[in-house]
């Protein structure tokens, strides 16, 4: 009995934003889809504005499957996970070891296909666009809560704008510029009514 895809479907059950109050809870199977759009969003712009050379499949792949660990490990706050280098290594190698348990639930004619996305080169340029689509997904989030009236997403608002910034990314540029002001509209805004 394979049980990869029955993995993948209980992404639906692990809660993200664990210490912060949220007037809408969101899973990371959803955040994983939000993340696959933003991604295929900024290859776009990084290959047709900026003359990139992105392999956007191959990005959105890896942001398809960039939380699969936590269905083993749940999701570990930011605070929790970047409190030191030593919990952020130890939580990789967790991480780690929850992919190769998970990749171990598939066909080997399977796993071959699927294991270079549920372990994405950390140091590639595809990998470098989906943690910048990571933190938009969260900047988004912020803006969704604040929006709401929830003035427990303030701070991280600014943390997860500064560091979206600090990336110096052109493509992320270009989706402030264009793109992040509808986000706080309405859907009558939006409708144009």
């Amino acid at each position: 009995m394979e049980k990869f895809y029955a993995y993948m479907d209980r992404m639906k059950f692990i809660k993200r934003w664990q210490l912060m109050r949220s007037t809408r809870e969101e899973n990371i199977m959803e955040h994983s889809q939000s993340v696959a759009v933003l991604t295929h969003a900024l290859a776009v712009i990084e290959n047709s504005v900026y003359g990139g050379r992105i392999d956007a499949e191959k990005a959105v792949l890896y942001a398809l499957y960039h939380e699969v660990s936590e269905v083993m490990t749940g999701d570990l706050p930011t605070p929790v996970k970047y409190y030191n280098q030593q919990i952020h290594g130890e939580y990789e190698k967790l991480e780690t070891l929850a992919v190769e348990k998970i990749a171990n639930t598939l066909p080997d004619e399977m796993k071959k296909e699927l294991l270079p996305y549920l372990s994405a080169k950390k140091d590639s340029e595809e990998y470098k666009i989906v943690k910048a689509a990571d933190k938009l997904s969260a900047y988004i989030k912020c803006l969704e809560e604040l929006r709401s009236g929830n003035n427990e997403f303030i701070q991280a608002k600014h943390t997860i704008g500064k560091s979206l910034a600090e990336m110096k990314l052109s493509c992320v540029d270009y989706f402030f510029e264009h793109f992040i002001s509808a986000f706080s509209l309405t859907l009558d805004e939006l409708e144009g009514l």
